[in-house]
């Protein structure tokens, strides 16, 4: 009976931005790729997904890229369509599954495992939450079980694809690649002792204040801003010429990265500001200091999810650093970077980056987050 239950259905519907998407790719390509899953990906829009896949094509409702199959939400849900149910489907982030699926999966002998994969997050609850069944309502015995991302033994760990970090070592060591991906996305190789920067965030973090400290960094800085906010910020501060530069600054504005492209920006970088969960957790993976952007949500809510990571994150480190990265980020998440902050900041960054590679051995040690989803969901059937 058990050799049949190979088949995946991930949901995904575009909230906002690239991330929701981006994780579901990641996730439904390692299902496919390294487990030999079926695995169908049904979007609500295929054109985040052709910005972040070269092989997608947004124009067309159905097809496969990369060992999935990618349907349109509308396409999968017509009227005249008879929902064909797998054996485990994957809602992701509380994305409601249609009433038609849901119906259909309680017909289904036997009943799928039906699981939905919640956001990442430290804070201390998502132990007690995590894999806890909720029976529909109306169609007992059919039960969800909600999975959570963390950064603890007892939740459901980091999504990692099972060559990353080899991927990610072999580029950090090799110059000449590196210098190849500097001129393929900025035309030139940054100086010898340049510090260079990733600048990825969404509207209304003060971009202005932090390039400005920035112009008075004693050697020069690299400020590398893929489209999107942080790149239209950038390009104001600069009146337009970017590329350009200012005071220690040299910055570039680039295109929009498929995710390849972005993971070697992190991983050239010496410091990474990220947002929101896909590039917050990349930048886990890249073994480099971090600022993080988390996603704006109402009463300061966010913040509490901010702090909860910042416990887990520097509880090995001294309590003049935990107490700068503490204002650090919450002066990027709330407020003004003060030339004096900054300084400190980039003072700090050779021992902050020994951290960030121990904190990515022990990551590293844990079982990620598809092994233990696979277990989970053979448990259950």
């Amino acid at each position: 009976m058990a050799a049949h239950r190979d088949r995946w259905d991930i949901f995904c519907r575009v909230v906002d931005n690239y991330g929701d998407v981006g994780v579901a790719w990641r996730l439904a390509r390692c299902l496919a790729r390294e487990h030999g899953k079926r695995v169908r990906l049904i979007l609500d829009d295929l054109t985040v997904l052709a910005r972040l896949e070269p092989g997608a094509n947004a124009a067309l409702a159905a097809q496969r890229v990369d060992g999935v199959d990618v349907s349109l939400w509308s396409e999968v849900f017509r009227e005249d369509a008879t929902p064909d149910v797998a054996d485990v489907v994957v809602e992701t982030f509380g994305c409601d599954t249609p009433e038609s699926y849901v119906r259909a999966m309680a017909e289904r002998k036997p009943m799928p495992r039906w699981i939905n994969l919640e956001y990442l997050s430290a804070e201390e609850w998502v132990e007690g939450s995590h894999a806890l069944p909720s029976p529909h309502p109306r169609y007992a015995p059919l039960t969800r079980h909600f999975f959570f991302p963390g950064f603890t033994a007892r939740t459901g760990g980091l999504l990692r694809e099972g060559d990353l970090l080899a991927r990610r070592d072999a580029f950090q060591g090799d110059r000449a690649a590196q210098a190849e991906f500097w001129r393929a996305i900025a035309g030139a190789v940054p100086p010898d002792g340049a510090l260079k920067v990733s600048l990825f965030g969404y509207a209304g973090a003060p971009y202005e204040s932090l390039l400005e400290a920035m112009t008075h960094h004693a050697g020069p800085v690299w400020v590398i801003a893929p489209e999107g906010a942080a790149a239209a910020a950038l390009s104001a501060w600069l009146r337009g010429r970017v590329p350009g530069s200012h005071g220690s600054v040299a910055a570039f504005a680039v295109p929009f990265l498929e995710q390849g492209r972005y993971d070697e920006l992190l991983w050239a970088c010496d410091l990474n500001f990220v947002r929101g969960e896909d590039s917050f957790l990349r930048a886990q993976w890249a073994a480099r200091p971090l600022v993080w952007q988390i996603y704006p949500q109402a009463n300061g809510a966010h913040l509490v999810k901010l702090d909860a990571f910042l416990r887990l994150y520097c509880a090995a480190l001294p309590q003049t650093t935990v107490a700068l990265l503490r204002q650090f980020w919450q002066a990027w998440n709330a407020g003004a970077v003060e030339r004096a902050l900054w300084t400190r900041l980039a003072a700090g960054l050779p021992g902050l980056h020994e951290h960030a590679m121990r904190w990515d051995e022990e990551l590293a040690l844990q079982d990620d987050l598809l092994s233990r989803l696979l277990r989970f969901s053979s448990s259950k059937l």
